[in-house]
């Protein structure tokens, strides 16, 4: 059984590779918030519109405090071309063999077209300066979200 996150838990740390292999840790941002979203596969619709949609938004969410950083199991590779097609201005993290997936809650059982297989659940963290989940939103929509997401943090949709 995959376990989830609660409001109020502490967010797994971690250390990843970005699109520019640059290594980022969860603790690096301590004092920050953090948007924290895990998407299935660069450059696929569902992961595009999301992607695109938090690019959109990224200037209130900036001017509110957040960072925000993707995580799929992607190599650097590609999510530099995923970043760069789509203009997108935060930063991709890479987790090839899906350890921070796990820790997180994001990798298990889902429905894929009628099919029960292993894989990334589409879920997103709002993670606050000290460290904690405040939000802790799986198996979420790739249209729409970051507006609920934004509705969740008090900015304006």
């Amino acid at each position: 059984m995959t376990i989830r996150l609660e409001p109020g838990s502490p967010a797994p740390d971690f250390t990843l590779a970005d699109q520019d292999g640059r290594d980022v840790s969860l603790s690096s941002l301590r004092g920050r918030r953090v948007i924290l979203f895990f998407y299935p596969e660069a450059m696929t619709p569902g992961c595009t519109t999301e992607a695109c949609d938090f690019r959109d938004s990224l200037a209130p969410l900036q001017a509110a405090g957040y960072t925000v950083l993707g995580v799929s199991r992607d190599d650097q590779e590609k999510l530099r071309r995923f970043r760069e097609r789509d203009g997108l201005t935060y930063d991709l993290l890479s987790d090839p063999d899906h350890a921070v997936h796990e820790a997180y809650g994001v990798w298990g059982e889902k429905t894929n077209y009628g099919k029960t297989v292993m894989g990334v659940i589409r879920s997103t963290f709002v993670i606050d300066p000290e460290g904690r989940v405040e939000h802790a939103l799986y198996n979420v929509r790739a249209t729409g979200h970051v507006r609920r997401i934004r509705s969740l943090v008090g900015l304006a949709a």
